[in-house]
């Protein structure tokens, strides 16, 4: 009975230090947490974010938020990008069992500062590449810039200058859209969510 009542109380106190064991590790590290956000308070999803001297590498989520954690107490610089922005860098203090607040504001960056981006760019076509980048799905974007440059008669035609996309023409006009070989009845387009009717009541 001795040797029985050891045995349980052997077995309870190595699970009550296992139970605790991930608190104790939470006190001995600290998280991060904040949000990438433009200067205009738009939130940057996808944004790049490294942590020194770790060289740990993080990506904003759909929200612009960021949360990093089980982090050693030290000093860290975290510095945030993305494309058409100026890289912000910042110094964090990481303490054991804290979560240090970090709110990043990018600033849009100018054409000296951006090699690749004309500072023009960064509401038109960087923000496309973006949108396409850190979307779940496959999405392809039209800027703003390229559709009133070009001579669209209707949305089919400014949509039909998308790769993969082709039109069904009536007399010349872009009327129907097939995306992949798709007939174009299983196609249907919003403008801001907004549904936008078919030429002809049998095409959706």
């Amino acid at each position: 009975m001795r040797k029985l009542l050891s045995s349980l109380f052997l077995f309870v106190s190595s699970t009550s230090m296992l139970g605790l064991s991930p608190i104790h590790a939470q006190e001995r590290t600290g998280s991060i947490t904040g949000t990438i956000a433009d200067a205009s308070g738009g939130v940057l999803p996808g944004a790049r974010v490294e942590l020194t001297p770790t060289s740990q590498l993080f990506v904003s989520n759909g929200q612009g938020q960021l949360a990093v954690r089980d982090l050693a107490p030290g000093n860290y610089k975290l510095t945030a990008s993305y494309i058409g922005f100026v890289p912000f860098s910042t110094d964090v203090k990481i303490a054991a069992g804290q979560i240090s607040h970090v709110n990043v504001v990018l600033q849009i960056g100018t054409q000296n500062e951006v090699v690749t981006v004309p500072g023009k760019r960064e509401r038109g076509e960087v923000g496309a590449i973006n949108i396409e980048r850190t979307a779940d799905n496959i999405v392809q974007v039209l800027p703003a810039e390229v559709i009133t440059s070009l001579p669209n008669t209707n949305i089919a035609d400014t949509v039909g200058r998308l790769p993969s996309v082709s039109l069904e023409r009536d007399e010349g006009e872009g009327k129907y859209i097939q995306i992949r070989g798709t007939e174009p009845r299983l196609s249907n387009v919003t403008i801001d969510g907004i549904h936008v009717p078919s030429p002809e009541n049998v095409r959706t």
